[in-house]
């Protein structure tokens, strides 16, 4: 067997059905669109969403809220994260880089600390955004907070 005698199984291909090639042929007339209609004429497309003149289900729904396009997201990432990869990589400064090497925040995320966990030795933390008792945690233990 070779590619000069490869054939479809026998069945599996058939003819496309030609429409509006005369009324003898049995799909003339209409070319089986039916009468009249929308759907029957050329340039007919169906919007997105519609339920054939019943009020779309988009437009039944109630709408409620509103999206602040002004908004800064930041990954939170925890005092007690923080200390803990100090200590795990003998670290006395931890950065936005550092917490991507170990793979706790992606590239284009903000980062901001926030002040669940405790600081035991002198960091100097470089973020995005301090929460105020991360800060004064930070500080405490004798560290540095530096906003980038």
């Amino acid at each position: 067997m070779d590619l000069s005698n490869l054939q479809p199984a026998p069945g599996s291909v058939k003819r496309n059905t030609r429409v509006g090639r005369g009324s003898g042929s049995g799909k003339g007339g209409t070319s089986t669109r039916g009468h009249k209609g929308a759907k029957s004429r050329s340039g007919y497309s169906r919007k997105i969403g519609f339920e054939g003149g019943q009020m779309p289900l988009q437009r039944r729904l109630p709408k409620f809220g509103f999206k602040n396009i002004n908004r800064v997201e930041y990954k939170a990432i925890n005092l007690d994260l923080i200390s803990q990869l100090a200590e795990a990589r003998q670290l006395q400064a931890v950065g936005i880089e550092e917490l991507r090497q170990a793979g706790y925040v992606r590239r284009d995320q903000l980062v901001k600390v926030l002040a669940n966990g405790n600081v035991t030795k002198a960091l100097n933390v470089e973020a995005n955004a301090f929460s105020a008792a991360a800060k004064a945690a930070i500080e405490a233990a004798g560290g540095t907070c530096k906003t980038v």
